[in-house]
């Protein structure tokens, strides 16, 4: 899924919406080294209709990847193509095919979001009897703001007159950086019954966020990008599965001091008095043994539970580098 893929699709267009080859980008230096590296060897590819998660640490290249797929940042190296117009070759219709909503709150507070909308659309050269601006303001639960100065809008308003911005040139693309970053849990939710009723009309969404709760409840695909590569890029139930590790708390009714010396070659904790945490792979040690190991020792169980890795779990052990070893890209064809 991650990398890149040749052919038109049935109706004529590329079967990517996003294609990445070969990126780099270097902030500052004299053009013969030095300064910022901020991507390299970028290589991914997001199919049309996807619900794409990309995740990564601050500084991890996430928004300036954003930013040159925007048109906003100029790529050192590379090739990048969106909706099948090369970013290069055909700027103007490339960064017509996508819509970004940014993390900031930029809106002009002495503008209503009608006219923030009306703006919006000159930018993109939106004839007059094309624009959506009422619909898109009732879609976005805005119409009773629609005059408003928008600096008296809240900020879960603002929020989505951002996303009204974004839409008003229909974008076969939208990309949300961040959109529910300081937002309450029913505006999130709101924002993203939205998001997901866009996605299922066609828009492809590219989302990165720090929630990583929601990318796994969202997302049909998750790349992850840690010091400017891709190290990770997959289907969202695909990545789960590479994780091995399971945890089962067992509490036990008997009181204890210590570890039952049968259960010491196990990787166990004791809370004391009576809970006991496994950690193990279930590649290598099966529950069941663990629960035999544990009658065997003279205990009786009471409880039990079991947590398997999430999509934080994966996150942190593919961002995590210990050893000072730059992580290498895994991707799936």
């Amino acid at each position: 899924m991650g990398t890149p893929t040749e052919g038109p699709s049935a109706d004529g267009l590329a079967e990517n919406a996003i294609e990445v080859r070969g990126l780099k980008k270097v902030y500052g230096g004299n053009g013969r080294g030095g300064g910022l590296l901020a991507l390299e060897h970028f290589d991914i590819a997001i199919p049309r209709g996807a619900f794409f998660g990309l995740l990564g640490p601050n500084g991890a290249g996430k928004s300036t990847l954003i930013n040159i797929l925007a048109g906003l940042t100029m790529k050192t190296a590379g090739e990048v193509t969106v909706w099948g117009h090369d970013l290069d070759r055909a700027g103007r219709m490339a960064r017509a095919s996508i819509g970004v909503v940014p993390q900031e709150l930029n809106i002009d507070p002495f503008f209503t979001p009608r006219e923030a909308l009306e703006v919006q659309a000159g930018f993109y050269g939106v004839p007059k009897r094309e624009r959506r601006t009422d619909a898109i303001l009732r879609a976005l639960h805005l119409a009773d703001k629609a005059d408003a100065y928008a600096r008296s809008l809240s900020g879960g308003m603002r929020r989505r007159l951002l996303i009204a911005k974004a839409m008003v040139h229909r974008p076969p693309i939208l990309v949300l950086d961040e959109p529910t970053a300081g937002v309450d849990v029913e505006l999130r939710q709101q924002l993203w019954d939205l998001i997901r009723t866009l996605n299922a009309e066609g828009t492809t969404v590219l989302l990165t966020t720090h929630y990583l709760e929601e990318a796994e409840q969202l997302c049909d695909q998750i790349a992850i990008i840690h010091q400017g590569r891709l190290v990770a890029c997959d289907r969202t139930e695909a990545l789960l599965r590479r994780m091995d590790q399971r945890e089962i708390v067992i509490l036990v009714a008997e009181d204890l001091s210590d570890v039952p010396e049968a259960l010491k070659h196990f990787r166990v904790t004791l809370q004391p008095p009576r809970r006991l945490r496994f950690g193990f792979r279930t590649s290598e040690t099966g529950i069941g043994e663990i629960l035999e190991s544990v009658r065997k020792a003279g205990l009786t169980v009471t409880d039990l539970s079991t947590k398997e890795s999430d999509l934080e779990d994966l996150f942190l052990q593919l961002t995590r580098n210990p050893d000072g070893v730059e992580p290498k890209a895994e991707t799936s064809r």
